[in-house]
């Protein structure tokens, strides 16, 4: 069976399926080829799936503390089945909802593993189930090798076909009972101990809700702080704060070998410190693997198209997300930019745009990112570190919760807000929150970035009270030397 399309995307996540509705939209005829259901990672392995799962955690542990509100709760237990099922319920209502939208947008959906056979062409293989326990999705089982179902021809080509986790060279990384952030999802139960390796967003997250479920969870993060692309600041407060509830941080170490385990102990992990020489073992039943994905570009035969990846599989592509081949564009994680799901969205609206005549382009420096540990962190621009390496003079200036009355009235006072500006003019360069809504307070700061606004113009706009948007507000005056809620810096006047 042989179609033709105007526009042909490969995968359904949230770059492809915002690619392929947009496409419709502006009067194209669009087919999308997935393995999965929509959605992609975020929606069934990703995003979605894990702040279902953080929301129970973050119920189980305000709960547990309610008797500080004057709300007794007694015998409060967890039950994790429950937890799953809910998960399991958000998600597919979230990606029936998807697929209501394509067939509404009148998008043709096919189902099967997509290979490229010229330039305009592709195959759409079957795609059998994943294996009963296996790691992973169903996207990153290998493509069936039989006879192509079918054939479809188009114009323009948008390749979405998103990224998976890398399993590090570490010897025993094979062992029942190391998975990664795909694979945890298959538990059906909380381990007792959990070691997860990498202290960046996916590890800092798992961490946080194995901790709030009731695991030992150590954290294994070569770099000196957890969140090591963070703002100094915030990675050495969530490092502090996880230490503070219990999260045993090992920075400065790496894993150099996961053994079978004795007694109780089902796995044992060695470790090595910063120096090179070997630290201790740790024991675990889980160990999480949360250090970094790597493109889905391997198996689509895209030479035979000639797009060029880079050495690490990546497209790379232009500000309208043009690969080498300007026919065909690339969106989302296989583009090695910002892997967020938000970024991919925005890349599918920029490539729908110029597939269909229209001069949209993207720029990066303004983009938002939230990691929804407990406490949240956010942040928007330039770190302190890369200002300076940039050639900015700045200012910074650090506003905490603990100054807030809504925070206290909230229950939630760690944590803080750091803006980075412009000595001169005060030109916003990036804002870091750690602290309760922070995923929520970074837009403000998002906006503020984009328009190119000022310290002055966060001092002049007038937020609610009391509010936590307050802080934001509080820690522009700070930058300024007009502190009101805090005793002003040695040296500031």
């Amino acid at each position: 069976m042989n179609q033709h399309f105007d526009v042909l995307v490969i995968g359904g996540g949230p770059g492809g399926y915002v690619a392929a509705i947009r496409a419709a939209q502006l009067g194209r005829k669009v087919a999308l080829v997935d393995k999965e259901r929509p959605g992609g990672v975020c929606l069934n392995w990703g995003c979605i799936p894990t702040k279902a799962m953080l929301r129970s955690a973050e119920v189980l542990e305000t709960v547990r503390g309610a008797g500080e509100f004057g709300v007794l709760a007694d015998d409060v237990r967890l039950d994790y089945s429950t937890v799953l099922q809910r998960k399991d319920r958000i998600v597919r209502t979230l990606t029936d909802g998807i697929a209501r939208l394509l067939k509404a947008n009148d998008v043709t959906v096919v189902s099967g593993h997509a290979r490229f056979l010229d330039a305009h062409t592709v195959a759409v293989h079957e795609v059998g189930p994943a294996p009963l326990g296996g790691d992973g999705p169903l996207y990153a089982a290998p493509p069936d090798q039989g006879a192509a179902r079918e054939h479809l021809t188009a114009d323009h080509i948008v390749v979405a076909t998103g990224s998976k986790p890398v399993v590090p060279a570490v010897p025993g990384a094979d062992l029942p009972g190391v998975v990664t952030s795909d694979g945890a999802f298959l538990l059906r139960q909380v381990p007792s101990r959990v070691l997860v390796v990498g202290g960046s967003a996916v590890g800092a997250e798992w961490a946080s809700m194995f901790h709030a479920f009731g695991a030992h969870v150590t954290v294994v993060e070569m770099m000196p702080t957890l969140l090591p692309a963070a703002d100094r600041d915030i990675g050495r407060a969530l490092t502090r704060s996880f230490a503070k509830r219990g999260i045993r941080v090992l920075t400065g170490h790496t894993v150099t070998e996961i053994g079978e385990g004795s007694g109780d102990t089902s796995l044992e992990v060695h470790l090595t410190a910063a120096d090179g020489r070997p630290a201790e073992t740790v024991p675990a039943d889980t160990v999480l693997f949360g250090v970094g994905r790597r493109p889905n570009t391997e198996a689509l035969d895209l030479d035979t198209a000639g797009v060029r990846t880079d050495e690490r599989g990546y497209l790379p592509v232009t500000d309208q997300l043009r690969t080498n081949v300007p026919h065909i564009h690339a969106i989302g994680d296989v583009t090695g930019r910002l892997q967020l799901a938000h970024v991919a969205s925005h890349q599918a609206l920029v490539a729908a745009a110029a597939i269909c005549g229209h001069d949209d382009r993207i720029a990066y420096d303004a983009v938002p990112a939230a990691t929804f540990t407990h406490p949240e962190v956010a942040a928007v621009g330039l770190t302190e570190a890369e200002a300076i390496a940039a050639g900015h003079d700045v200012t910074t200036a650090r506003f905490p919760f603990a100054a807030l009355g809504r925070a206290h009235a909230y229950g939630a006072t760690e944590g803080l807000v750091k803006v980075v500006a412009e000595r001169s003019g005060g030109k916003v360069l990036g804002t870091h929150i750690i602290g309760p809504g922070a995923s929520d307070l970074i837009a403000e700061a998002a906006l503020a970035l984009t328009h190119g606004a000022t310290l002055t113009t966060l001092t002049e706009t007038v937020h609610a009270h009391p509010t936590l948007g307050e802080a934001t507000m509080e820690a522009a005056m700070a930058a300024l030397g007009l502190p009101l809620h805090m005793a002003p810096s040695p040296g500031r006047r």
